[in-house]
């Protein structure tokens, strides 16, 4: 089982336990062995070669993936997401750098964790740019010692991190706040005061029959446009693609030049034809 063992992570506790277990008795690869198997992948494309660098880093991953285990999100998915860092690592690896694999994938591995860490830990994403994602972090360790943060505080860790005492604020409050299911508990009675978001937000556009009215609709419209594209001849079609369907609209001068004729002549063609196509589809 130790050598086929597939990289991604068993969902329920005695499997990841046996994981953990087989991950533990692949053998650490020595520098010279490294260099060897990476050269073989970079040089020569061997998968088996990253298949054995990548089985030999897997307990580093586990290790890397329980100093996240405060976030709430399981063991298993942590790993996951960091096996595919290692993985993009291994990919990238280059073994003339003199460094040894882990050193380089470190990053790799934190990286995927990170990622998932922010798109899961709330509903609503917590950090999107560099700064908040660096903030994220620390601010939730430096949180764990000090609880609520006092003035100061916020001040020493905005200017620690480089960012204005408002944000930290900000983040602070994400940090502190409770995700709000979405429907009404069973036994919920409201009081007025707190409401689930199914109490007060109306969907307008989840009906199932207004959406196969506009599905419908949408389609035969598009049927029909294409019908009418149709009746054109080839060099008016282009036209009216040209200047209202593809994504890039091309001006009158570049068609005038492509046909040899006016821009004020495409724009006559331009103006005929759409009008054929408001007949066609009436």
């Amino acid at each position: 089982m130790t050598q086929s063992m597939s990289y991604l992570v068993p969902g329920n506790d005695s499997s990841l336990d046996a994981y953990v277990r087989e991950a533990g008795k692949i053998s650490i690869l020595q520098a010279d062995e490294e260099k060897e198997l990476a050269k073989k992948l970079k040089y020569e494309g061997d998968l088996e070669a990253a298949k054995k660098l990548v089985m030999a880093h897997l307990r580093f991953v586990i290790h890397i993936a329980k100093s996240y285990s405060g976030y709430g999100l399981a063991l298993p998915d942590l790993i996951q997401e960091g096996n595919v860092g290692l993985m993009k690592a291994v990919k990238r690896f280059d073994p003339e750098q003199g460094v040894r694999l882990i050193s380089f994938a470190v990053h790799w591995i934190r990286a995927e964790m990170h990622e998932f860490i922010i798109r899961n830990w709330k509903i609503v994403k917590v950090a999107t740019t560099k700064a908040q994602r660096k903030l994220f972090f620390n601010l939730r360790s430096s949180k764990k010692r000090l609880g609520w943060f006092n003035q100061e505080e916020i001040n020493n860790v905005a200017e620690a991190l480089n960012v204005k005492p408002e944000v930290v604020v900000e983040m602070e409050a994400r940090l502190s706040a409770n995700d709000v299911t979405f429907d009404k508990p069973d036994n919920h009675q409201s009081d007025g005061l707190l409401l689930s978001p199914e109490e007060y937000v109306e969907d307008t556009t989840a009906e199932p029959l207004q959406l196969i009215e506009r599905y419908d609709s949408v389609l035969n419209q598009q049927m029909s446009l294409k019908h009418a594209l149709d009746q054109l001849d080839d060099r008016s079609r282009e036209i009216v693609e040209c200047r209202w369907l593809n994504e890039k609209k091309v001006t009158l001068t570049k068609l005038a030049e492509r046909y040899k004729v006016s821009a004020e002549r495409i724009r006559q063609l331009e103006n005929k034809a759409i009008k054929q196509l408001q007949q066609s589809m009436s």
